[in-house]
């Protein structure tokens, strides 16, 4: 329901306010973009540094 609070609109006003209303409710929400792959990311080049000692060959293949 629309309400006019100030003025007198013309009935082309009128039309064209509810052309523009009902065309926005039927649009519905912006589709959303989807989330960039990380697979390609310049973190995954960086390693931790490699520290010597005991258990370190084990340490070395481990992720992050």
């Amino acid at each position: 329901m629309i309400k006019i609070v100030r003025g007198e609109p013309t009935p082309e006003e009128l039309a064209a306010i509810v052309t523009v209303i009902a065309a926005r409710s039927s649009a519905g929400a912006p589709a959303e973009a989807p989330a960039p792959s990380q697979w390609n990311a310049p973190a995954r080049l960086v390693r931790t540094p490699l520290r010597p000692g005991p258990g370190a060959w084990q340490a070395s293949g481990w992720a992050r």
